[in-house]
């Protein structure tokens, strides 16, 4: 079908035609799911099925994505008015970090001293 043979088609032919280029387009993507999903059942995986299925099955171990476990961090700098305000150094600083800094003072000013035992272990 050409450029021209849709120019000369009346509004209700182009209609018909564009209803029948949907209901064969809607007729393949129903054929396409389905031989993808007998595909999915072949490799035991379940199409509806969300992430937690899919990392619970036996071949499925690849699609898990999850983070691996990172150490913990300890704070680094603690706020002085509030002592349960911490920080480890890492991220975004701290609104109270912040508007301290801006106010003049150092960061170490903010830092946490390490415990003396801690200090007597590295020293040696």
């Amino acid at each position: 079908m050409t450029k021209q043979d849709l120019k000369s088609m009346s509004v209700d032919e182009l209609w018909s035609l564009h209803e029948l280029v949907n209901l064969v387009l809607a007729r393949k993507i129903a054929d396409e799911k389905s031989q993808l999903d007998h595909r999915l059942r072949q490799l035991g995986l379940s199409a509806s099925g969300n992430a937690k299925n899919l990392s619970a099955s036996a071949g499925a171990k690849k699609l898990n994505h999850a983070r691996r476990p990172y150490p913990q961090v300890f704070p680094k700098y603690r706020n002085p008015a509030q002592p349960a305000e911490t920080w480890a150094g890492r991220g975004k600083q701290p609104r109270w970090l912040t508007a301290q800094l801006r106010s003049g003072k150092k960061l170490d000013d903010f830092r946490i001293q390490p415990a003396s035992g801690r200090a007597r272990r590295s020293a040696r």
